[in-house]
């Protein structure tokens, strides 16, 4: 589902955060979007006209000394493809409200409202079952204080082969901060994520592998240590009807400046809330428009 890429957040910041009252560097954060979000969808590729409800739930434990860390972030998305086109794409809007919680180092649970995220996409069908998109979109401000608060812009461009059952995908994800610092002096570099997904269709079910990476980009402070990781796992899915269920686990094969590897549990929800009843028909998929058949 071409823009459920947004579902993205400020949750590596999140932990990150936590992770800097531990240490006496300078203050850091992570990616606004979180790194993995959009893997498992064929976000290249353009979305049956209608309105969809999407839930990413995920749950990750980081082996940081000398307790390890965790954060539970949940991604309730809503997602309208709308009838329209632009240049030839599909134009299709999004919007998210991010609920995070996180312990550093064995600590209690800290919990928050995230940033919202706007955002609008462009899809376009090439032919051939590649679709391709480029989706434009901002996190507002917010004053939860253990999260991002400074506002940022969201670029995602993403190419997707989705045909025999296939879901080949790859999406960049670039941010920018609007503010490099927040007020409480904590440093916001502008980052590059890089979600990938092959999988297959058998039936109703849905099974392949997903990887993921992300890292800082350069922030012109001598004292910051940039972030990066890179992450490897499997995902599997499965077609109830009118709800598209897909779980993935994933783990740290890479990590830099985290402080120790991550492995997490995802879990997420498609449901649509309206379709055009000419382009989706009784018992489709609604992963995309072709896998949907």
């Amino acid at each position: 589902m071409a823009g459920f890429s947004l579902t993205s957040r400020r949750v590596a910041a999140t932990t990150l955060a936590l992770y800097s009252a531990t240490t006496a560097t300078v203050v850091r954060a992570g990616s606004a979007a979180q790194p993995g979000q959009t893997v498992g969808l064929p976000v290249g590729d353009q979305l049956p006209i209608g309105l969809y409800f999407v839930n990413l739930s995920s749950f990750g434990t980081r082996s940081t000394q000398p307790r390890d860390s965790s954060t539970s972030v949940n991604l309730p998305t809503f997602a309208w493809a709308t009838p329209w086109t632009i240049a030839g794409a599909r134009l299709q809007f999004f919007f998210t409200q991010p609920i995070v919680a996180a312990s550093s180092q064995g600590t209690a649970y800290q919990s928050g409202v995230g940033q919202q995220l706007l955002a609008a996409q462009l899809a376009w069908d090439l032919g051939g079952d590649v679709g391709v998109s480029y989706l434009f979109g901002g996190y507002l401000p917010i004053q939860t204080r253990f999260l991002t608060q400074s506002a940022s812009l969201s670029h995602r461009f993403a190419v997707s082969y989705t045909g025999q059952g296939w879901n080949l995908t790859s999406n960049l994800l670039y941010g920018v901060f609007l503010d490099s610092r927040s007020p409480s002096g904590t440093l916001y570099p502008d980052y590059l994520n890089l979600d990938l997904t092959m999988t297959k269709k058998f039936g109703q079910w849905q099974i392949g592998a997903v990887a993921f990476g992300s890292t800082d980009l350069p922030t012109g402070v001598g004292s910051y240590r940039p972030q990066g990781q890179i992450a490897v796992g499997g995902l599997v899915g499965y077609n109830f009807g009118p709800v598209n269920l897909q779980a993935y686990l994933t783990h740290d094969v890479i990590e830099r400046n985290y402080r120790g590897r991550e492995v997490r549990g995802w879990l997420r929800a498609i449901v649509p809330l309206y379709r055009d009843k000419n382009e989706v028909e009784p018992g489709r998929t609604l992963v995309t428009r072709r896998q949907a058949e």
